[in-house]
């Protein structure tokens, strides 16, 4: 009997763990380190925009923000700093 108790136990926090990291993982927040500034900037809905108001000012076309070069992202950084 202690032994079915021990193993429903272990079996009930192996649970819990388990929800908690796929509940932790599905936030899918992805953060760029802005080295000029020396900040984090978390790519959510409101930073899209930016971005995007950044690409039609700029005249680029569209390129996801993770597969732009260095100088561009730095680019955009400092565009963004002064858009406050």
């Amino acid at each position: 009997m202690r032994n079915l108790f021990g193993n429903l136990a272990l079996l009930i926090l192996a649970m819990a763990f388990s929800a908690a990291v796929v509940i932790g993982g599905c936030q899918g927040e992805v953060r760029y380190y802005d080295a000029g500034y020396g900040d984090y900037h978390t790519w959510n809905h409101g930073e899209v925009v930016y971005y995007n108001n950044w690409e039609h000012q700029t005249r680029r076309e569209h390129v996801d923000f993770a597969k732009r070069n260095d100088a561009e992202k730095k680019e955009y950084f400092a565009w963004r700093h002064n858009q406050h």
